[in-house]
């Protein structure tokens, strides 16, 4: 009882610094610049809660429940003070979210609250750093207060820790949703008006099927049938891959498999701009073809085919990672009782290998469905008048149409077709058995492949394989070339421009028109990873050990942060933090956030699938010694997941780079991050500086995964990895004094 009292004293005293000592509403100069400490209680912008009860008086109310609560303390331990306690944190969230909803820069927000209320004069600004610590200090109460009546063995780090999860996920992930539901149905001044919804939703250019008449289908159709033929041909030369590696004696197959990490540390529209160097009106290909067979430069390239092969050479290699590990689970027992039972080689492998790969095709194609559909970069640059769900969502919000309604109903026709893709696959896999590698040891070998299927893996895999290097080829070569297609001379004027660094007067000047951007990304990458690495860890230990309810239903929000595409996200995003009561648009927050919980779904998965592993009764040896359940997790459960921390650790920071698909609506110009960037020197036809860029970013990218790595460490699972030491055979007399004893 003495750790509750601690921490409710602790929680009650942050509340009481939130009420006096800091700034209740948001700041323009940014809370972080400190220029409020000189202000606090002098400026009406910067003053805390108490000093805006005389202009704002229905803040009375969170600093009444605030001294509740502390009151409520210096009542005994039991079930009276942790049901009020319980009673004023829930008024207390419920107050702020509502009051910051209700009120805004001008008043009201809800008519109806100004024919029950009267008008308001005095509206507020979006809540401050006071206004939030509060809330978390009422969540904090809140979670004491449960544990306090024994939820979860009365665990207060875990009930904590589940109650501040929820709050995150539903600010983060389910907010913006809603946000951009509601979005579609209000007016500019916020009053209920579906005309546009309806508007939108019966707008031929979205759901026309001209195309079959001599016409141009509309952007939806467009989109869903890229979308289908990138995750079709992703997972068709995913799996020739994964074939080629485990079924086949080609050689290089580790060369293979490290072309499969070249297209995850590389910004996603390079793979166009190394289409336009090679297939472009002044590309090598297109020259070549034009000076030997006089072939008129077309551009053939601009339009759904360039899209569609830059999207399956991005996509490509993501699902050969997936599949790889399902095509060598198929257990080779199976195979060999297949043509035990005089099975040729292609039965064997139509119906025994293949439906057991069944899993790894249906996660395959459906990551690839997903990327394609959330795919902005690719499209930007090569999709020229035929546009794509993605494209017209962000010229709906940034173009000159400026049409809120048409980008929240874009959005929904994307979410409808990823997340029906989502629950095909669950209902497809749903109640199936795949299950190959059991505790009995299996030591056959897997079955060659039938002729036709190696020859066609081997017609498919090195054309491909070949392609994917001269791509990447180009990519490195073009930052060093004066004007492609116009002056190949070798140059180095395009990483000059981009990163020059003089002296002057003693000190480094950073004169490269790529070093704010680059600087940005790089700080806000190495933020947002090491958040996203605990919050993903987090939430994986809680989902293994922790047996609470509501459990599935809070995994599976989760992971629909990653079922709904980056586009989606973003818009979602300035809909819901443009505005009170949390304004955050344009800020580095909002670039934070939307890593954090955008990647933290692949740190769950890896630190439930390493969590897995590790028995229970290391955690029960622990608590049973005296340690509580935040000393376990730091001191033996952690050391024992450094595969899954480095692993989310690298996944997030790169991911964090590489974002073009929701970054491109949150950047500005204070923070603008690389991707974003680069887009905007391809539009201004600047490519050579922008694959210049790119390159020194996967440099970059390469050198931090190197250091993640080694700050993580290894694992130790044993005290030395030294071979054991040979132990000389008994002789006969000794074994038979043994038998005899």
């Amino acid at each position: 009882m003495n750790a509750h009292n601690r921490r409710l004293t602790a929680a009650l005293l942050a509340g009481a610094v939130a009420l006096t000592l800091l700034p209740w509403y948001s700041l323009e100069q940014g809370f972080f610049s400190g220029e409020w400490l000189f202000s606090l209680w002098t400026d009406e912008n910067s003053a805390p809660a108490l000093g805006q009860l005389a202009l704002r008086s229905w803040l009375s109310i969170a600093v009444a429940l605030w001294l509740l609560s502390a009151a409520s303390v210096f009542l005994p331990p039991g079930r009276t003070r942790s049901t009020l306690l319980l009673l004023f944190s829930v008024t207390g969230i419920l107050f702020l979210v509502l009051e910051g909803h209700a009120i805004g820069f001008s008043g009201w927000n809800w008519l109806w609250l100004e024919h029950i209320a009267g008008p308001q004069a005095l509206g507020q600004p979006a809540m401050g750093a006071g206004a939030l610590l509060l809330l978390t200090v009422f969540l904090l109460i809140f979670a004491f207060a449960l544990a306090e009546r024994g939820v979860l063995k009365g665990d207060a780090f875990v009930v904590a820790s589940i109650v501040l999860l929820v709050a995150l996920v539903t600010t983060f992930v389910l907010y913006p949703v809603l946000s951009l539901f509601v979005a579609s149905v209000q007016d500019i001044d916020g009053s209920f008006k579906p005309d546009g919804l309806i508007a939108n939703m019966q707008d031929p250019a979205i759901w026309s099927l001209s195309c079959f008449t001599g016409g141009t289908c509309g952007t939806a159709w467009r989109t869903l049938g890229l979308a289908l033929m990138t995750a079709s041909g992703s997972t068709l030369l995913g799996l020739a891959f994964a074939l080629a590696a485990t079924r086949t004696s080609l050689p290089c197959k580790k060369a293979l498999r490290m072309l499969t990490i070249l297209p995850i540390i590389t910004p996603p529209f390079v793979i166009g701009l190394a289409l336009i160097l090679l297939f472009g009106r002044s590309g090598v290909v297109t020259e070549s073809l034009a000076t030997l067979f006089g072939i008129e430069p077309g551009r053939w390239l601009y339009g759904l085919t360039g899209i569609w092969i830059a999207q399956v050479l991005s996509f490509t290699p993501i699902a050969f990672l997936v599949l790889i590990g399902v095509v060598e689970g198929v257990s080779p027992s199976l195979e060999e009782a297949s043509q035990t039972l005089r099975a040729s080689r292609w039965r064997t492998f139509s119906r025994i290998s293949l439906p057991l790969m069944a899993p790894g095709l249906a996660n395959a194609f459906l990551i690839s469905f997903i990327e394609s559909m959330a795919d902005f970069g690719n499209p930007m640059v090569l999709g020229g008048s035929h546009g794509v769900l993605s494209t017209e969502i962000f010229f709906s919000v940034v173009g000159a149409q400026n049409d809120p309604s048409r980008a929240a109903v874009l959005a929904m026709i994307l979410l409808g077709f990823t997340l029906t893709a989502f629950l095909v696959q669950r209902v497809w896999l749903a109640g199936k058995s795949f299950a190959t590698v059991t505790g009995k040891g299996d030591g056959g070998r897997h079955v060659m492949l039938p002729r036709p299927v190696r020859y066609s893996v081997y017609g498919m895999v090195i054309p491909w394989g070949l392609f994917t290097l001269v791509i990447y080829g180009m990519i490195m070569i073009g930052g060093f070339v004066q004007s492609w297609g116009l002056n190949n001379n070798l140059t180095l004027d395009h990483y000059i421009r981009a990163f020059s660094v003089s002296v002057n007067q003693g000190q480094l000047v950073w004169r490269g028109v790529a070093w704010n951007s680059f600087w940005t990304t790089l700080e806000i990458a190495l933020i947002a990873a090491p958040l996203t690495a605990i919050v993903g860890l987090l939430t994986a230990w809680l989902i293994v050990r922790q047996k609470f309810a509501g459990r599935q239903t809070f995994e599976f929000m989760l992971m629909l942060s990653f079922a709904i595409p980056g586009t989606v996200i973003g818009v979602s995003y300035v809909m819901a933090y443009n505005l009170p009561p949390l304004e955050m648009t344009g800020t580095a927050m909002i670039l934070i956030a939307c890593f954090v919980f955008r990647n933290m779904p692949v740190g769950v998965r890896g630190g439930i699938a390493a969590m897995s592993q590790l028995d229970k009764s290391l955690d029960e040896a622990s608590l049973t010694l005296g340690a509580n359940s935040f000393r376990t997790l730091r001191k033996v459960v952690l050391p024992l997941l450094k595969p899954a921390i480095s692993a989310a650790l690298v996944y997030a920071f790169v991911r964090a780079i590489t974002s073009i698909s929701a970054v491109i609506f949150l950047v500005s110009a204070q923070y603008n991050m690389a991707t974003s960037y680069i887009v905007g020197l391809v539009e201004n036809g600047e490519y050579g500086v922008a694959i210049a860029y790119s390159s020194v970013l996967i440099v970059v990218m390469l050198l931090i995964i190197g250091l993640f790595q080694l700050l993580v460490g290894e694992r130790r699972l044993r005290r030395t990895t030294q071979p054991a030491v040979m132990v000389t055979a008994p002789s006969a007399s000794t074994l038979t004094q043994e038998r005899a004893l």
